[in-house]
């Protein structure tokens, strides 16, 4: 599979939610020898243009409010950047918000939009995800999300180096 350099959008996680996944994000890293990351959704994945990423992120902070996710469980999975991580409930915010993006950076709608952020960024075996993911809960029935970043970042991200590489290259607050 052939690899790129594009941008991610992210929408990061307010005050103490942000607070609570950066920490635990922290911990996993130090028990797992794994990278450290900012907790986020991302929200879409498309073509590598600064001036694309800051009409997005100008427009979406004009149009969006801040967005509450329902998590919904803890996964894991085989792949790199999902290894551990909170899945969420796809609302219409987050759909709108994903089309807005899209449009305004005319980048192609083929991102698959599945909530989720990421806790842990390592290869495992399956025994060991599904431990950490027994031993997890997430203690809010509602995270709200308020700033969006626009990160350049290879994809498919694949390793340590690869997360070390992500340049947050615009960023922006969403209304209340």
């Amino acid at each position: 599979m052939s690899r790129r350099i594009v941008i991610a959008y992210w929408l990061i996680p307010s005050g103490p939610a942000h607070s609570f996944f950066q920490g635990m994000i922290k911990e996993f890293a130090r028990r797992y020898d794994a990278p450290v990351f900012e907790p986020h959704v991302t929200v879409h994945v498309g073509a590598n243009s600064l001036d694309a990423a800051e009409r997005a992120l100008s427009k979406a902070s004009r149009d969006c409010k801040r967005i509450g996710l329902t998590p919904l469980e803890i996964d894991h999975s085989s792949e790199f950047i999902k290894t551990l991580f909170v899945r969420f409930d796809l609302n219409t915010k987050l759909r709108e918000l994903n089309r807005i993006i899209c449009s305004t950076a005319q980048d192609s709608p083929n991102y698959q939009l599945k909530p989720h952020l990421s806790l842990l960024y390592k290869t495992m075996s399956v025994r060991d995800r599904r431990l950490l993911t027994d031993s997890i809960e997430v203690p809010v029935h509602e995270v709200i999300f308020d700033s969006l970043k626009a990160v350049r970042c290879i994809s498919p991200t694949r390793a340590c180096a690869d997360v070390q590489a992500w340049r947050v290259i615009a960023e922006k607050d969403l209304g209340t």
